[in-house]
């Protein structure tokens, strides 16, 4: 029953179940008044101090906040064909003894969040028939008393902006129309109850710039170190690798210690109790690894790493074997050779020479089958796949249909091992491991690209794919789906060439580093936006 029929079973019963006191005054302009009810009709004005409990209104243009603030003792309000479209916040403030609000057949497109705040008594509210495409969230907050609620007729927008009403109904003790769906397209004339809240995907991830680090780097890593998260640059131009921490005071990230590494390529930490060691991986000159013994120190080199096997390092990993830690440094050159350094002592010695002659590109840790694995990518064949037996890495498979891979990254998603292949020229490629090998997934077009990386940032799967002549590309795994779709761009002037990408969470704030090779590093923040909000 509409709000109409429901005034006049009230105006039947006035006596019997409506405390009603006689008007006071005379009777407003434009309004018809008697001992059951006061009808004002074609008046864009709301009458003032009139002592009523029902009223109904025509015409009325404007409702503002306060409206209703010398009439407390209305039980029933009626609003129908009137031509405002905007109720405010505390439009019916005041009338603490209302339980009848029908605001029926008007032209109103928007109510804000708070318009209904003090209705402590409402049991009947009607918005049925009007404009309204959405409603604010907790536009309901306070009415507890509510028993019957009637949005009928109104063109929702059956999107995330719906999806906090069909999720309050099932939580309320109350009678709940609501109508159909005027769009999207998809759900025209649906049911807003025969929709399944589950089926919304209402939450976005957004990268916001933050800050720039200056020099060009080729890789960053994330680490934490004495309790603190910790990011380290291989900055090769500036000759170092650069330690950042970050600073509470003014909330940006700052240098905290830099190591001299002249052509530097990667520099890859090892965090060991109280000691840090960060392996620094050279281009020309020898490889170094360098010691922190505790926080209050600084660090130093303590060792020369394979000189003899290290010519032309393009990649390192870290990796634990046995319960010992251990590097693995690709080495690019004709006449290097990839190499396993496993520490004894104080310092870290080749263990096992790997894949000699292939200039290595790229070295990926992973664990398949509940045993170490290591994926090479290289310059002169398709990937190839060594498991850890006996004490050492064998050969079990390559990867078909993977040639000129640059680099390779792993993720884990819904107990699946997924590879992101990094092709310059061609299609990078996504693959999924099915017990005995990776079998392709989904291609996309990288030219020019030298980074595709994986990463969880919150509960997002995420992977972004790095382009030196346009935007790079921020994907998102869709777990129904099983393969990534875009997010979002990010592009020049700030981000030029990237090369890494690392994210750090630091005072309940996500970040997303990208190393860049033809310009500084840039730091994005994460940020989750609620779309029903």
């Amino acid at each position: 029953m509409g709000g109409a029929g429901i005034l006049l079973l009230l105006l039947a019963g006035a006596g019997a179940g409506v405390a009603w006191s006689p008007p006071k005054g005379k009777c407003p302009p434009r309004c018809s008044c008697s001992k059951e009810s006061t009808l004002c009709e074609g008046s864009t004005e709301l009458p003032e101090s009139f002592s009523t409990t029902l009223l109904s209104l025509m015409g009325v243009s404007q409702l503002k906040a306060g409206s209703f603030m010398k009439m407390p003792s209305l039980h029933l309000l009626l609003f129908t064909s009137n031509t405002f479209s905007v109720i405010e916040d505390d439009a019916f403030i005041g009338l603490s003894y209302l339980q009848y609000l029908f605001i029926e057949d008007n032209k109103i497109g928007s109510i804000s969040k708070n318009a209904l705040r003090g209705l402590r008594s409402l049991t009947h509210l009607s918005l049925a028939n009007n404009h309204l495409e959405a409603l604010p969230r907790f536009l309901f907050r306070g009415l507890e008393t509510l028993t019957h609620v009637d949005l009928r007729g109104n063109p929702f927008q059956c999107d995330c902006r719906v999806l906090w009403l069909l999720q309050w109904v099932p939580t309320v003790n109350a009678s709940v129309g609501l109508g159909a769906c005027a769009g999207p397209s998809a759900l025209a004339q649906m049911q807003l109850n025969h929709l399944d809240p589950k089926k919304f995907k209402c939450r976005a991830t957004e990268l916001s710039w933050l800050q720039t680090v200056a020099e060009s780097a080729l890789s960053v890593e994330s680490f934490s170190y004495q309790g603190e998260p910790h990011v380290i640059l291989a900055q090769p131009f500036a000759g170092r690798c650069l330690i950042l921490v970050w600073d509470y005071s003014v909330h940006r990230f700052r240098i905290e210690e830099e190591v001299s590494a002249p052509s530097v390529v990667s520099c890859k930490p090892l965090v060991l109790g109280p000691r840090l060691f960060i392996l620094a991986a050279r281009l020309w000159g020898g490889s170094y690894l360098w010691s922190r013994p505790s926080a209050d120190l600084h660090l130093a080199p303590i060792q020369v790493l394979a000189p003899q096997r290290l010519l032309r390092p393009n990649d390192a990993e870290l990796l634990w074997l046995d319960g010992q830690p251990c590097f693995v440094v690709a080495d690019a050159s004709k006449a290097g050779s990839t190499t396993l350094l496993c520490r004894d002592g104080s310092g870290f010695y080749p263990r096992q020479s790997l894949h000699a002659w292939h200039r290595d590109t790229d070295a990926e840790v992973l664990e398949l089958d509940g045993r170490p694995h290591l994926l090479l990518a290289s310059a002169s064949q398709r990937p190839v796949l060594f498991h850890w037996f006996g004490g050492r890495f064998e050969r079990r498979t390559d990867i078909p249909e993977a040639e000129d891979v640059y680099a390779t990254k792993h993720f884990q998603a819904g107990g699946d091992v997924f590879l992101c292949l990094t092709r310059y020229i061609g299609d990078s490629m996504v693959m999924r491991w099915d017990g005995s090998m990776f079998r392709l997934v989904q291609q996309l077009p990288s030219r020019g690209s030298h980074v595709f990386q994986p990463m969880l940032i919150a509960r997002d799967q995420l992977a972004i794919l790095g382009s030196d002549f346009t935007f790079s590309q921020v994907f998102r795994l869709e777990p129904d789906k099983g393969i990534l779709e875009p997010l979002q761009e990010l592009g020049p002037p700030a981000l030029v060439a990237p090369r890494a990408f690392a994210q750090v969470t630091v005072a309940g704030r996500r970040f997303l580093f990208a190393a860049c090779f033809k310009g500084p590093t840039q730091i994005y923040q994460h940020h989750e936006l609620d779309l029903s909000a």
